[in-house]
């Protein structure tokens, strides 16, 4: 993934240098803190005590873990019968909060994200267009293409409308369900007061709230966004910062979801971790820490920030399930407090 990403788009995304830029530049200024602190080398950066999550923290326990269905696998997603959905190597497969498999079929190319509708329908998102197909997985359409630079990472579907994060434009696309695109919602505009996606790296999510109203991450602003569903910018929360409760690296968090009460399940790369934040944005809890995903963290350097990184999806009843991309494993969580 990382190459092919690199090669499609790495113009795209690095034209917004400038953003990105002052991003870093906080960041590089955090750690000529931590190295003026290095008497053996004053050009060292020292991470290792945000490795350690202190236990106060975490709210929740591992009850079960289990591979993930093939290869590559990239996203999670819960089911309205809680049944999840797994997007892995060329296929898309249900599975129970166990493990076990049950409906799997195979896509003509890499899978890369999904979502099941209440109807049991379930859209398929691929590189550049969405696929449909019914409960038993037999296709029903191929949407047209969203053009040569898409590339579509998270899907959200209502009982009307279905949305697409194009990490590729930049851009989240409204289809009605008929596959009609009928808006492009999130690129700039002045005058609406829209800031624009900055998406460093081939990670952007899309969720709708119990309130109707859509959730975005804005990884290269380090911030989740609100939207309307006609496109209306609504607000944002998040801070830039190496600390627990915020968010660093180049772009995080990368991906999300979101609890039965509105809460938001955030993921990071880099220092892979996975937190708990209420409706309006403030830290809760941790779910689980970079200790956790001790492969992850080596994947993702700084040279690279297509690497690494983690998914997660919620279940009806609170419970967490958090994809590890590296691994392929599936850890299944339980608030513990």
């Amino acid at each position: 993934m990382k190459r092919e990403f690199e090669l499609a788009s790495r113009r795209e995304f690095f034209g917004q240098t400038a953003g990105i830029m002052a991003v870093l530049g906080t960041i590089a200024a955090q750690r000529a803190q931590g190295a003026e602190q290095k008497a053996t080398n004053p050009f060292a950066y020292d991470v290792s005590r945000l490795q350690k999550t202190d236990p106060k923290l975490i709210a929740y326990e591992e009850t079960a873990c289990w591979k993930a269905p093939h290869s590559e696998a990239k996203r999670i997603a819960a089911g309205p019968d809680d049944s999840l959905y797994v997007c892995s190597g060329n296929y898309l497969t249900a599975v129970s909060r166990s493990g076990e498999r049950g409906l799997e079929f195979a896509a003509s190319e890499a899978t890369r994200c999904c979502a099941v509708a209440k109807d049991g329908t379930i859209y398929l998102g691929l590189r550049d267009h969405i696929e449909v197909f019914d409960g038993k997985g037999a296709r029903k359409a191929a949407w047209e293409s969203a053009g040569k630079k898409a590339w579509l990472t998270g899907i959200a579907a209502t009982e009307n409308d279905v949305y697409a994060a194009d990490a590729g434009n930049r851009v989240i696309l409204g289809y009605d369900k008929s596959g009609k695109l009928i808006r492009r919602m999130g690129e700039k505009d002045k005058e609406r007061n829209i800031p624009g996606f900055i998406i460093p790296s081939p990670f952007f999510d899309v969720e709708i709230a119990p309130d109707g109203l859509l959730r975005v991450n804005n990884p290269g602003r380090h911030r989740m966004e609100l939207y309307t569903p006609d496109g209306d910018f609504e607000g944002s929360w998040g801070v830039t910062s190496m600390g627990i409760t915020g968010f660093c690296g180049c772009c995080n968090p990368i991906n999300f979801a979101l609890l039965p009460d509105g809460k938001y399940i955030t993921c990071e790369k880099g220092l892979p971790r996975v937190k708990v934040y209420n409706a309006t944005g403030e830290f809760e809890s941790v779910v689980a820490g970079v200790e956790t995903f001790s492969e992850n963290a080596r994947a993702c350097g700084p040279s690279d920030c297509t690497a690494g990184g983690l998914d997660a999806a919620v279940d009806s009843q609170g419970r967490i399930y958090i994809l590890d991309i590296v691994t392929g494993d599936v850890r299944v969580m339980k608030r513990n407090v």
